[in-house]
């Protein structure tokens, strides 16, 4: 469902991106993990046709998302670190405008809306403005206009800023059900290795802008000259990144 061939993207000299190859199948539990600095946000930009790469390419369900951006995002559902929401407005209006993006009509629309608000617990404030929500609003109200359309695929960058302990495991085993249940395909960027421990299907590791590992937790643990947990393979793998 997710593909990338020698992705890269430079900023000037630099380069945040370096020849990129990944592949995510459909129902597959993908976790993107790396130090700061790596190159997860930019690879998460360029994926979701918010940012064009220097080269290379990314499809989203065999549509090359630069080729047909329009298309390739219907399958996308987005939840960015810092998500962007429209102060003056409500919950259920701003839940209104992302509908209207999407083309829901409005019968879809009140059913989806029911069900996801009460799902991620905001149906006591779904009709207050947004600048009253705490980020753990914030965050959830991203969620529930996530799955809106009912994307195929969700790419979620750093979910977890600004949720408290019962919604984490909530989001982390709604996601999870999606995948095994509905084959719904997840690529999350996280620097929480013990959850990616806990549900990646496949991890991969950037490290400089490179990927220096992909696989099962098995697999990447395999990595580490001496038996242990992600974390520890993790370190091993990028002691040498400048952190920013």
């Amino acid at each position: 469902m997710i593909k990338t061939e020698n992705l890269t993207k430079k900023f000037g000299e630099k380069i945040a991106v370096n020849k990129l190859n990944i592949e995510v199948p459909r129902g597959t539990f993908f976790c993107f993990l790396g130090p700061n600095g790596a190159g997860k946000t930019t690879t998460i930009k360029m994926l979701t046709g918010l940012m064009r790469p220097t080269e290379g390419r990314s499809f989203i369900a065999g549509i090359d998302i630069q080729q047909d951006p329009v298309k390739a995002k219907k399958y996308i559902g987005f939840v960015p670190d810092h998500p962007f929401l429209y102060d003056k407005l409500t919950g259920r209006e701003f839940l209104k405008f992302i509908a209207g993006l999407y083309q829901i009509s409005e019968k879809e629309f009140k059913e989806r809306t029911e069900e996801l608000v009460g799902l991620f617990g905001l149906s006591s404030v779904v009709d207050q403005l947004i600048e009253d929500y705490s980020h753990g609003m914030r965050q959830k109200l991203s969620f529930t206009a996530c799955f809106l359309h009912k994307p195929e695929i969700v790419i979620v960058d750093e979910p977890w800023v600004g949720l408290d302990p019962k919604n984490i495991r909530f989001v982390k085993d709604y996601l999870k059900q999606k995948t095994r249940k509905e084959g719904l395909t997840v690529f999350m960027s996280t620097h929480t290795l013990s959850i990616a421990e806990e549900i990646a299907d496949v991890i991969g590791i950037i490290h400089q802008g490179k990927l220096c590992a992909f696989g099962s937790v098995d697999d990447i643990k395999s990595l580490s000259n001496t038996p242990g947990n992600l974390e520890d393979v993790f370190l091993e793998l990028t002691k040498e990144t400048d952190e920013v």
